[in-house]
């Protein structure tokens, strides 16, 4: 049997679920932006820079001024800026490579930001098997070096794909990136190593090539992603068919070497944690390493637009933190 509900009684309801809801959802933003402040209030052992990259859809495709870099990250929270060369590819084209770096560190001292690193792409392999190609790669980085020393950055961010076959690879990146640090070392620049794939993502075999430069300004910068050591039909990006088998010992035998932590994000669930990778652990084993200086916020998902992408990296990043205190 059906009760017919009065329509006075009906529209009450309406009205009460609707404001419950409202309420429910007011409710749940005030508990968010707690947390939030709540985030605010923790001193980390480490402090924060944004990795350009995390912006590369806003600078690429919706046309925003990659001179507002500075900007962006100061609104949201940063104090170190980590560069992506080839996001100034047509700056440099129209203005010149000096005026550029000019340009960046008037932007960014206005903005009273610090200039952290560059990560170098398109500028040759500093592992190529040809001895022709790997010198002038480094002749290429030379620049970069001194644009970062001209910015107060610490270091560059090179990289070493070459080959895939360790027994080649190994002296030929050795070589190349000893000839890079060395001129680096007249510029007090570091030479940093990613795990970017392929060799480098290999960790022992990485290391073991730091190891054999053997100089104070050559290390590593263990990024929580990028862990494909072969993509499918050997390119260095696309389809990963073998990844490396343990990220999380990756890192904690990078750190042992890092001038620099690369903090990557994919997405998150409903509760803040990134979906793929163990935030607190990492967290943790950047602590237990002694490291204090800059983790850098590079996120590279897709759902997420990328400033919101950007907070929930840097808000786990805290929260992480704070559950080591």
């Amino acid at each position: 049997m059906k009760i017919k509900v009065p329509k006075s009684i009906s529209y009450f309801l309406t009205v009460l679920f609707l404001i419950s809801s409202y309420s429910c959802k007011k409710n749940q933003e005030k508990e968010a932006q707690a947390q939030s402040k709540e985030i605010e209030k923790v001193d980390p052992f480490f402090k924060l820079s944004l990795a350009q990259w995390s912006l590369h859809r806003t600078f690429n495709e919706q046309g925003v001024n990659p001179f507002k870099f500075a900007e962006i990250a100061k609104e949201n929270g940063f104090e170190g800026l980590e560069y992506v060369n080839q996001i100034y590819t047509d700056e440099i084209k129209k203005l010149g490579f000096d005026a550029v770096i000019d340009s960046l560190k008037v932007v960014s001292e206005n903005a009273e930001m610090q200039n952290v690193l560059i990560m170098v792409d398109g500028e040759g392999d500093l592992a190529d098997p040809d001895e022709e190609a790997r010198n002038l790669a480094v002749e290429n980085h030379k620049k970069w070096v001194d644009a970062a020393q001209e910015l107060g950055c610490h270091s560059i961010r090179v990289n070493t794909f070459g080959t895939n076959d360790p027994e080649l690879w190994i002296p030929a990146v050795v070589d190349g990136l000893k000839k890079l640090s060395d001129y680096a070392s007249t510029k007090n620049i570091n030479i940093l190593c990613e795990n970017h794939g392929w060799l480098s993502s290999d960790v022992p075999v990485l290391i073991e090539a730091v190891k054999q430069v053997d100089m104070e300004n050559c290390g590593t910068l263990p990024d929580f992603g990028n862990w494909c050591i072969q993509r499918e039909n050997g390119e260095r990006w696309g389809q990963c068919i073998e990844e490396y088998p343990n990220k999380y010992e990756g890192i904690e035998t990078m750190l042992t070497k890092a001038k620099a932590v690369s903090a990557k994000s994919y997405d998150f669930d409903e509760n803040g944690n990134e979906t793929t990778l163990d935030y607190p652990r990492i967290v943790k084993l950047i602590k237990d390493s002694g490291y204090k200086g800059y983790i850098g916020v590079e996120y590279e998902g897709d759902r997420l637009p990328e400033k919101e992408g950007i907070k929930a990296t840097r808000n786990l990043l805290l929260k992480s933190a704070k559950s080591l205190q």
